[in-house]
């Protein structure tokens, strides 16, 4: 009897080889390539649609709201764009261990509490697990109905006979298609069983929330064409350290994107964070150097975060760059610009940079900051506790102006800050600031205003 053909499929990219390398050359990993018999695969998704598609006019196509479906944690439901839309399949990715499971059960326990029927697919906990926890966070109900399958034409079956208002699955890299011979989490299988998965909550117009794996590097384990299949991705991240866990928006058809929700991991499960930008200053010290606050933008949410920079005179040929929670590379950058344009020999110096609270900032908006509290470090100087600095650093040393800086400022208002360091305002008539707006275009007039 002849062996079925078989390929090599990268478990991190979904490169195929014919032959098995030590090294995938799509993206570089070492022996992430894992053999895959190519069986023949058995016809089981059901069709989408029972009428055949014909072309239509985008005039003529209802523009028609979709509806949300509130799960009753505003935090979540903020990162969603107001709610679950009805047929949106919604992956939720993160480390092991940060709290996934633990949120979609809350999840489900605030849905049930409404009267809603939530299926629970569980691959990876039994029933009584799940009971455990669900006790622990005080989530009772009828309505959630738990099921330990990873077959996912045993799902569908399930799915079609409950038709629940809610279906989680907790993982996706758990389940497995009888249509394949490989092995659960393999590529072929995750792109199977998503596919399954996808086209039955499509059908059916149910919610589904789908859970994925990450690689030791943070990104969604599986093939990237999961990604795309879905209609959002978010990603729970946080500190093991750190009792916050960021809830993260990468993609949203539904709502915009990079939205945050922060909550708090207690005794009792995930706690929605308010305000997260006082959470986060609660422990600021007060008048000591190399302290600073900034105000981030995540999605439409402004977010006040300290930044604090440690300056030391370095035993080391190279001195070190370090950052937690921003680019090391952006870190260098500012480095080398307050030594070439500022005139600060830094040259000799290590230089630590952390975002406090387990935020990570990505926008250039804290440059300014960032240069303010290296500077503060090095000089031993204290920047006032009532003042925020916002603006990009430019590689001559100009401060650029940055966008929603009217927002940025009320938020920091709000907190009971006085003044803030801006970059020139340009135009007729400038907005409004909430505070005492000192506007600065270069970092000598920055270092000027807050050291001398």
């Amino acid at each position: 009897m002849a062996r079925p053909k078989s390929s090599f499929v990268c478990q991190a990219c979904g490169y195929a080889s014919p032959k098995w390398l030590g090294r995938c050359p799509e993206c570089g990993g070492w022996n992430t390539l894992a053999e895959e018999v190519d069986a023949p695969a058995r016809e089981v998704r059901p069709p989408l649609s029972t009428k055949a598609a014909s072309p239509v006019s985008l005039d003529a196509v209802a523009g028609t709201e979709a509806p949300r479906l509130a799960t009753g944690i505003g935090e979540f439901d903020r990162v969603l764009g107001g709610g679950f839309v009805a047929g949106s399949v919604v992956l939720v990715a993160g480390d092991p261990g940060v709290g996934k499971s633990t949120l979609l059960l809350q999840v489900a326990g605030r849905m049930a509490a409404e009267g809603a029927v939530v299926l629970y697919v569980s691959g990876e906990e039994s029933p009584g697990q799940i009971h455990l926890r669900a006790r622990r966070l005080g989530v009772v109900g009828h309505e959630i109905l738990l099921l330990a399958e990873i077959n996912v034409e045993a799902i569908l079956e399930h799915l079609e006979a409950t038709r629940p208002a809610l279906c989680v699955v907790d993982s996706i890299q758990t389940c497995y298609s009888s249509a394949l011979s490989s092995a659960p989490g393999s590529v072929g299988q995750v792109r199977e069983v998503a596919a399954h998965l996808i086209a039955a909550a499509k059908r059916l117009d149910i919610p589904l929330v789908v859970v994925g794996h990450v690689t030791k590097d943070g990104a969604v384990a599986g093939p990237r064409v999961l990604e795309h299949m879905v209609d959002a991705v978010l990603a729970f991240e946080g500190e093991r350290a750190s009792p916050y866990r960021i809830l993260r928006g990468m993609k949203n058809r539904f709502g915009s994107t990079h939205e945050i929700g922060v909550f708090e991991m207690g005794g009792e499960g995930l706690l929605e964070v308010r305000n997260p930008s006082a959470a986060f200053l609660a422990q600021r010290p007060v008048d000591q150097p190399g302290s600073v606050v900034v105000a981030a933008m995540e999605g439409t949410r402004p977010l006040l975060l300290e930044l604090q920079a440690l300056v030391s005179p370095s035993s080391l040929a190279v001195p070190r760059r370090m950052a937690t929670g921003l680019d090391q590379n952006r870190l260098v950058l500012l480095t080398a610009i307050l030594e070439k344009r500022a005139g600060f020999a830094v040259h000799d110096q290590d230089v630590y940079l952390n975002v406090a609270g387990g935020v990570r900032v990505e926008e250039p908006a804290a440059d300014l900051g960032v240069a303010c509290a290296i500077i503060s470090s090095f000089r031993n100087r204290p920047i006032p506790s009532e003042a925020v600095c916002l603006g990009e650093v430019g590689l001559t040393g100009e401060v650029r102006t940055v966008p929603h800086l009217e927002a940025r400022c009320k938020e920091a208002a709000a907190l009971g800050f006085k003044r803030a360091i801006v970059p020139p305002r340009s135009g007729a008539s400038k907005p409004d600031l909430a505070l005492e707006a000192v506007e600065v275009a270069t970092l000598e007039e920055a270092f000027a205003y807050l050291f001398e």
